[in-house]
C-alpha cells in the first residue's frame, strides 16, 4: 500500500490532544453523536452534488451503519456520503478540522466546562474516547482514488491509498482502555436513541434500525393530524397524560426555528420550576433543559425546539443575554399567546375544559411579561357566582322541499363562558358597575367562605372564585397594581353595606338599662367571651328569612390578614389563623334575639346570675364556635373545647 502522506497536522499546540481528551467535553458520549452528525451531513452533500448534476449520478438509499469489533477493541461509523479525496483530507481534517480545534480551545479552554456542545468541529471529538482514529473514503467523483488516513492521538499521521470500493466514509476509533463500555450493544442503543433518534437517515447496528428518523417537528402543520401529535408526545413522555393542547413553532425570520410545545396536564408533583422541553440542533440532541431559552413561565411545558441558531458555544450564564435567544423566547412567547386566543376564540369548550390546568401558565406569564400580559389579558376567566339567563328562541324555517317546517336555533346572545358560570374581569367590572362600581367581591376557599358566599348570592351581589395559589399569593395584588382604581375584598373580610339593613329597634335605647338592644347584644358577647382580642360588632344582615342567616361571622379585615400571609409566605411557614378578628353579631336573627331575652333572667343564684344568664353566656360561646368553624377547621384540642361546650348547652337546654 503506497503511502501517499507522512507529515504533522498543522496545528502550534502541541498538548491539542490531551486538551480535548480531558478539558474540552465533560462528556466523553458526545462523541458519537458527532461522528453520526458528519455523516449525516455528507449524505446530505452528495444529495445536493447529484441534484447539481442534473440527476447524472445516480444515489443510493442513504444509511449510516455502526459496527462493533470487541476483540479489536474499535467502533466503526459508515456513511453512503459525498466522501474525500486526499487532498479533501488533508484541507478537512488536516488543516481546517484541527486549526478549528485549536482556535476553539484557545477561546474557549477557560470555560470549556460550561460548554453545551458545539457542532461542525466535531470530529476531533473522537479523540476523546480514542488510542486511534482512522478514516477510510472514496469520493463520490468519478475516477477518484480511495484514501486511507490514521492519527494515534498526536500531532502526526499517515495517509495512504486504500482499496475501497463503495463512496462514502468509514471512521473507525481503535478505543482507550478506559473507554471500553462504548464497545457495549446497550450503551450503543442508548446514545443513539439519546442524541441521533430524530435524524433523518437510518441508522443501522446489528441488523436493526435504531433510530425513529420522522422529525414531525420538521413538517408543516397542514400535513399532521391530532393522533400525528398525540402520537409524537406519548413517544417523548411514555406513561403520561395526554396533553391538553400543543403550539407548532415554524420560523425561518430572523432565525431559523422549529418545534412543537405542548401544555401538559399539571399534576400536583410536576415541578414547574424544572423545565422538560428538549433543546435540538438540526435534529441532534444537544439537552433535557432549555431553560435559558424559553421564557419563565413556559418552562413547565414539554416538547422539542430545534434552532441552528441557538449559540452552543456559550455558556450557559451568557446565553441568558443573548440577543437571539432574547428574540426567540419572545416568538415563543407570541405564538404561544396566539395559540390561546385562537382556542379561546374558536373553541370555548375545549379553552374551558384546559383553564384549569393553562390558567397557571397564563397568569404566571401575565405576571412575567408584559408582551404576553397585553396578549393574554382578555382570555383570563374567573369562575363566578353569576348565572347568565340564557334563553334558547325557536323560529320556524321552511324546509328545502318546501312543503314542511322545522326549528332552528338562535344565538341568545349570552357569552359562551359565562354560560358555563366563568367570566373576566372587566365583564365582571362592567356588569356590576351600577352597583358597587370598581369593586371585585371574591372568594379564596369555596368550603370555609361558603356561608359568606351564600349571604353575598342571595342580595344578589356577584362573587369571584380566586383559589389557586398564584391568585392568593401574587395574582390578586397583581391585579390591583393593574387596576390601581379597583378594590378588591375578601367575602369574610367585611360585610359590604348593600348587605347590611336599618334596624331602627336595635337602636331604641331600653329605660331600664340606658343602653340600646345593639349595645345589649354586643355587652353579653363581650362578657361571654371575655377575649379582648375580638373585636363584636353588632349588624342587621339583610334577608327575607332572617333563621336562613348565620347568627354570626367571623370577619378578617383584608389589610391585616394579607399582613399575615405575606409574613408566613416569606418565612414559608403556614398561616395561623389571626388572633386579633372581628366577630359580626347579626341582630337580626331569632337566635340573638332569644339570647338577648335568656340574658335578661329575673332569678338569680348564689352565683350572682341567674340560670337563664349562665345559658346565655354558653349559647354566646357556641354561636361563636360555629362562626369559627365555618372560618377554619378546630385542631385536635380546639375540636376537644367544642364538642365539651357543645355537650354542656346541650344538657342544659334538655334539662327541665
Amino acid at each position: 500500500m503506497a503511502v501517499l502522506e507522512k507529515g504533522n497536522i498543522t496545528i502550534h499546540t502541541e498538548n491539542i490532544f490531551p486538551i480535548i481528551k480531558k478539558s474540552l467535553y465533560t462528556d466523553h458520549e458526545i462523541f458519537l453523536r458527532e461522528l453520526i452528525s458528519n455523516a449525516v451531513d455528507a449524505i446530505s452533500k452528495r444529495k445536493m452534488a447529484a441534484f447539481a448534476s442534473d440527476g447524472a449520478q445516480e444515489v443510493p438509499d442513504p444509511q449510516i451503519s455502526l459496527v462493533v469489533d470487541k476483540a479489536n477493541k474499535t467502533l466503526s461509523i459508515t456513511d453512503n456520503g459525498i466522501g474525500m479525496t486526499a487532498d479533501e483530507v488533508k484541507k478537512y481534517i488536516n488543516q481546517v478540522a484541527f486549526s478549528s480545534a485549536e482556535e476553539f480551545i484557545e477561546k474557549f479552554q477557560k470555560s470549556a466546562n460550561d460548554l453545551i456542545g458545539h457542532f461542525g468541529l466535531g470530529f476531533y471529538s473522537a479523540f476523546m474516547v480514542s488510542q486511534k482514529v482512522e478514516i477510510d473514503t472514496l469520493s463520490y467523483q468519478e475516477g477518484a482514488q480511495a484514501v486511507h488516513w490514521s492519527c494515534d492521538g498526536s500531532p502526526e499521521f499517515e495517509l495512504t491509498d486504500s482499496d475501497r470500493q463503495q463512496v462514502g466514509t468509514t471512521v473507525t476509533l481503535t478505543l482507550l482502555d478506559d473507554e471500553q463500555e462504548y464497545l457495549e450493544t446497550g450503551r450503543i442503543r442508548q446514545l443513539v436513541k439519546t442524541y441521533s433518534d430524530f435524524m433523518a437517515v437510518p441508522i443501522r447496528f446489528e441488523g436493526e434500525t435504531l433510530n425513529k428518523q420522522r422529525a414531525i417537528w420538521k413538517e408543516s402543520p397542514q400535513n399532521l393530524t391530532k393522533e400525528d401529535y398525540l402520537e409524537f408526545y406519548r413517544y417523548l413522555y411514555p406513561f403520561q397524560e395526554d396533553p391538553l393542547l400543543w403550539v407548532h413553532l415554524n420560523t425561518d425570520y430572523p432565525f431559523l426555528l422549529n418545534g412543537i410545545l405542548y401544555f401538559p396536564k399539571l399534576r400536583p408533583d410536576v415541578d414547574v420550576s424544572k423545565g422538560q422541553i428538549k433543546l435540538f440542533c438540526n435534529q441532534v440532541f444537544v439537552s433535557d433543559h432549555c431553560e435559558e431559552v424559553i421564557p419563565e413561565f413556559l418552562m413547565p411545558l414539554r416538547g422539542v425546539i430545534d434552532s441552528p441558531d441557538i449559540p452552543l458555544n456559550v455558556s450557559r450564564s451568557a446565553l441568558t443575554n443573548h440577543r437571539t435567544v432574547r428574540r426567540i423566547a419572545d416568538y415563543i412567547a407570541k405564538k404561544v399567546g396566539d395559540r390561546l386566543k385562537s382556542l379561546y376564540d374558536e373553541n370555548p369548550e375545549e379553552y374551558l375544559k384546559c383553564w384549569e390546568d393553562i390558567g397557571t401558565f397564563v397568569k404566571f406569564g401575565s405576571l412575567r411579561e408584559d408582551k404576553f400580559k397585553q396578549q393574554v389579558e382578555d382570555l383570563l376567566l374567573y369562575r363566578t357566582t353569576y348565572q347568565a339567563e340564557v334563553t334558547e328562541p325557536k323560529v320556524e324555517v321552511l324546509t328545502e322541499d318546501g312543503d314542511a317546517w322545522s326549528d332552528a336555533q338562535q344565538d341568545d346572545g349570552v357569552n359562551p363562558y359565562e354560560k358555563e358560570g366563568y367570566t373576566s374581569l372587566k365583564r365582571y367590572l362592567a356588569r356590576n358597575k351600577e352597583r358597587h362600581e370598581n369593586r371585585v367581591f371574591y372568594c379564596t376557599d369555596q368550603s370555609t367562605q361558603a356561608t359568606y358566599v351564600e349571604l353575598y348570592k342571595n342580595q344578589g351581589i356577584e362573587v369571584l372564585f380566586m383559589d389557586s395559589f398564584i391568585d392568593t399569593n401574587y395574582f390578586i395584588p397583581f391585579l390591583e397594581k393593574e387596576y390601581s382604581d379597583v378594590k378588591f375584598s375578601r367575602v369574610d373580610s367585611e360585610l359590604d353595606q348593600s348587605l347590611i339593613e336599618e334596624d331602627k329597634a336595635s337602636d331604641i335605647v331600653d329605660p331600664a338599662t340606658n343602653k340600646s338592644r345593639s349595645e345589649q347584644i354586643k355587652e353579653i358577647f363581650e362578657k361571654a367571651l371575655n377575649n379582648p382580642n375580638i373585636n363584636i360588632k353588632t349588624q342587621s344582615l339583610k334577608s327575607e328569612d332572617p333563621q336562613s342567616t348565620p347568627p354570626a361571622m367571623v370577619l378578617l379585615p383584608e389589610a391585616m390578614r394579607r399582613l399575615q400571609e405575606m409574613t408566613a409566605m416569606m418565612q414559608q411557614q403556614a398561616m395561623a389563623f389571626p388572633e386579633q378578628h372581628v366577630l359580626a353579631i347579626n341582630t337580626n336573627h331569632p337566635l340573638i334575639q332569644n339570647i338577648l331575652s335568656l340574658s335578661q333572667g329575673s332569678i338569680v343564684t348564689g352565683s350572682g346570675e341567674s340560670p337563664s344568664e349562665e345559658l346565655a353566656k354558653s349559647l354566646c360561646q357556641h354561636v361563636y364556635d360555629l362562626a369559627l368553624m365555618a372560618q377554619k377547621g378546630f385542631d385536635a384540642e380546639g375540636m376537644k373545647g367544642f364538642i365539651e361546650r357543645s355537650n354542656a348547652v346541650l344538657t342544659r337546654l334538655t334539662k327541665q
